[in-house]
């Protein structure tokens, strides 16, 4: 799992520190230093299942100096979006999660963040797994049948 990250962000802090609690493993990838190619911003949108547009922050400076607002946002327009990104990151809605089951969301909010952990959880030493627990209920509801 890698989280694309601006340390100045609050949303951003506050999906580590969810990710910290709950023992995920990822890493820090520091967008604004450590500039996504274009290849990698296609990558994301694929596994997002979003477009360029859907993930470009257009309230920032940079966004209105380009003038992305008034861009068309259609197949023909993807490769402009891209190039922005790339070449302004700061316009890259944060933070970006890519879990390891191939998605990734963007984690602006505790649920989204959630969507990006693994699905399954070790369990604990002691605690009885799920198909041993199933078949308990379901011997005790069949043996009333």
């Amino acid at each position: 799992m890698e989280i694309w990250i601006n340390p100045a962000c609050s949303k951003c802090r506050g999906a580590l520190s969810l990710l910290d609690a709950e023992g995920a493993e990822y890493t820090v990838r520091r967008y604004l230093e450590d500039v996504p190619a274009p290849d990698e911003i296609r990558a994301v949108l694929e596994r997002l299942g979003l477009e360029p547009w859907d993930i470009t922050r257009t309230q920032e400076d940079a966004a209105a100096e380009l003038g992305v607002k008034s861009w068309a946002r259609d197949g023909g327009s993807r490769e402009r979006w891209i190039t922005a990104l790339s070449e302004h990151p700061e316009l890259i809605q944060r933070p970006i999660i890519t879990a390891e089951d191939g998605t990734a969301v963007v984690g602006r909010s505790e649920e989204a963040v959630r969507e990006a952990l693994p699905r399954r959880r070790t369990l604990r030493p002691g605690h009885p797994d799920i198909n041993s627990r199933v078949t308990q209920v379901t011997s005790a509801t069949c043996a009333n049948c």
